[in-house]
């Protein structure tokens, strides 16, 4: 029996477009100025944000904790950090940018000569007015970055350095919002909330993912939703080693990044490469009417290299817009606010919206007159095919719909087959349905042809 709509098309189309769009770049920006790592006061700071509009689960998990490989490292905030010269100023000052320090630095203060100080100032030189960002999460050293124009103007002398730190036992702190559906499988949506100030690598996911499960609390869909908001790689690993035994019940994910810079989306395929999500990213894409990129699997990236592990292999691509590592600000004090756009934020979020739609309404059917090509007339679908109604359905993918439910191909098959949009070959199964010429395939049933049984006896 087919199910009632679960309204995610119809979330879709009732969206204002522009109020989206004010709503994501809103959030990125409150979210903006907040010191995050992958432990730490800043990570709960981000969360809380979220917590207002969103019922999210905060998982606290001690440091020492063993997880698969790994262990759960301690816990790192900071408070102050400096970089003065001879004359007493601060020539490099984390309150100004909290890139200037190198996450997850240990405490230091002291007097350094500026030889003395060189090996732990990092700059871009080939962009000598951006900040880079550096990290030192396993390995406890401590440094600044700053703009390779200041360094270059860095006198001999000198320098007081303080890093006011802490590296303690702590927690590592994720969360998750849980949509329930209809069905226990689940739609994974990850985004990573490690990294600090960088408005598109990071906080253009978590803004997009954030009001995705916000979007969709308010319906009942066909699948459970499973929104993780996680510090990169040790939260990923640490939230499937605390939910290794349900975690096959996530047949579709996304990781969210870089999904608000000018560049068209980028889709990047899951382990299996022909997985739902693969087919229903690819579909959207496809018919979006503009340029996009598919790429393959390949274990480098972001956290879809976690759930793609082999010990999981869960079906989970990552839709960027221009790749990571692609754009030149990426991992610089460039990735700012300036980087981001609104429109692009909301595009990125229609088209999730979009797949979502499509896994909603992907499945299954059995045509009910398979003998020859039934007659469309007499059940009123050639006047669907007309025009006449608000409904216009493609004669081409009637067709196609009759021709290929067989059990064995799903509406996704039939649109690549078709080389049709799958909104327009499900327009055409919920006419056909309508007319009594299809049925829900039940698990395992099939239309066996004439052809493949044996013959009658004597």
């Amino acid at each position: 029996m087919r199910r009632a709509s679960p309204d995610i098309s119809e979330l879709r189309s009732s969206l204002d477009v522009d109020d989206l769009a004010a709503e994501l770049f809103a959030l990125v920006e409150r979210l903006y100025p907040i010191c995050r790592s992958i432990t730490g006061d800043g990570v709960r700071a981000t969360l809380g944000i979220l917590q207002e509009d969103l019922p999210l689960d905060v998982v606290e998990v001690p440091t020492g904790t063993e997880v698969f490989d790994w262990v759960v490292p301690r816990e790192w905030n900071i408070t102050d950090a400096y970089v003065e010269d001879p004359a007493g100023r601060r020539v490099v000052d984390f309150k100004e940018h909290n890139l200037h320090v190198v996450n997850y630095s240990i405490p230091v203060e002291g007097t350094f000569t500026l030889d003395e100080l060189r090996p732990h100032l990092h700059t871009l030189p080939e962009h000598p007015d951006w900040i880079p960002y550096r990290t030192s999460y396993y390995s406890p050293t401590w440094g600044f970055c700053l703009r390779h124009k200041d360094l270059l103007a860095l006198e001999d002398g000198n320098y007081r350095v303080r890093i006011d730190s802490s590296l303690e036992d702590g927690h590592l702190t994720y969360a998750e919002c849980v949509i329930p559906g209809e069905s226990s499988d689940e739609v994974l949506v990850s985004s990573h909330v490690c990294h600090p100030s960088l408005a598109n690598d990071n906080l253009s996911g978590v803004a997009v993912a954030s009001r995705l499960a916000k979007y969709l609390s308010g319906s009942r869909p066909r699948y459970t939703y499973r929104f993780v908001f996680v510090p990169g790689t040790i939260g990923a690993i640490t939230w499937l080693a605390r939910n290794t035994e349900t975690a096959s019940r996530v047949k579709h994910g996304l990781v969210l990044t870089c999904v608000g810079d000018a560049g068209e989306p980028t889709y990047k395929r899951s382990r299996q490469g022909v997985a739902d999500i693969d087919r229903a990213v690819e579909n959207v894409l496809t018919y979006a009417g503009t340029d996009s990129s598919v790429v393959g699997f390949s274990p480098y990236g972001y956290d879809e290299r976690q759930y793609c592990s082999p010990g999981f292999d869960l079906p989970v691509g990552c839709l960027m817009r221009t790749p990571w590592g692609q754009f030149p600000e990426y991992h610089s004090s460039a990735d700012d606010l300036e980087l981001v756009r609104a429109e692009a934020l909301a595009d990125s979020f229609l088209k999730v919206l979009s797949a979502f739609a499509v896994l909603e309404e992907n499945r299954r059917y059995l045509n009910t007159s398979p003998f020859g090509e039934p007659q469309l007339g007499k059940r009123g679908l050639y006047r669907l095919m007309g025009g006449s109604t608000a409904e216009h359905v493609d004669e081409l993918a009637l067709l196609w719909v009759l021709n290929l439910s067989d059990g064995r191909h799903d509406l996704l098959d039939i649109a690549a087959r078709a080389d049709l949009p799958f909104e327009e070959v499900n327009r055409a199964a919920r006419a056909l349905l309508d007319g009594e010429l299809l049925r829900e395939a039940e698990p395992g049933e099939t239309i066996e042809p004439v052809s493949a049984q044996p013959p009658a006896g004597p």
